[in-house]
């Protein structure tokens, strides 16, 4: 088989379902670890690599993103696309840190930057969208948030992950 078509094969069939794991944010290393295993299963299998040898290369050549940052990517997204009224309505509006009642004009705003609500039980909480998807938007640069189309902010974003991950 061509590895052109396998690599078809492999996207549509495991990374779909890596990708449907938006859920996964926050979980424990060892799990993520597990996850990761199968995206290297599969960069293995369409580069026809031994599992002695190091993937990073083939994950270069790709041109994918390592599984704690193919999270992030989705959910980063998600949040664009909730504060620029792309996303579905039950997601619900995020407040900015500038737009908090009470709050005079700061110099923050002009930021992107939103208010992550204060969290109790930093188990369970801290992996529910406004709380992950708010700590995910606000450790992103400002010039990746200030994009103005969703295509910028994904080739802004994706370029900073690529970098931070493989640097």
């Amino acid at each position: 088989m061509p590895p052109s078509t396998l690599q078809t094969l492999v996207v549509s069939l495991v990374l779909n379902k890596l990708d449907f794991g938006n859920v996964l944010v926050g979980l424990p290393a060892y799990l993520m670890r597990r996850i990761q295993s199968v995206q290297n299963v599969s960069v293995r299998l369409i580069h026809r690599l031994r599992r002695s040898d190091h993937i990073s290369d083939a994950l270069v050549s790709l041109h994918w993103l390592r599984v704690p940052e193919r999270i992030e990517c989705k959910i980063a997204i998600l949040v664009y696309k909730v504060l620029n009224g792309l996303a579905p309505r039950y997601l619900g509006p995020l407040t900015g840190v500038a737009d908090l009642p009470g709050r005079r004009a700061l110099r923050s705003a002009g930021s992107n930057r939103l208010h992550i609500p204060p969290v109790r039980l930093s188990t369970v909480v801290t992996r529910v969208f406004s709380v992950a998807g708010l700590r995910i938007w606000n450790n992103l640069p400002e010039y990746i948030t200030s994009a103005g189309t969703l295509h910028t902010f994904c080739h802004r974003l994706k370029t900073h992950l690529f970098q931070r991950s493989y640097s």
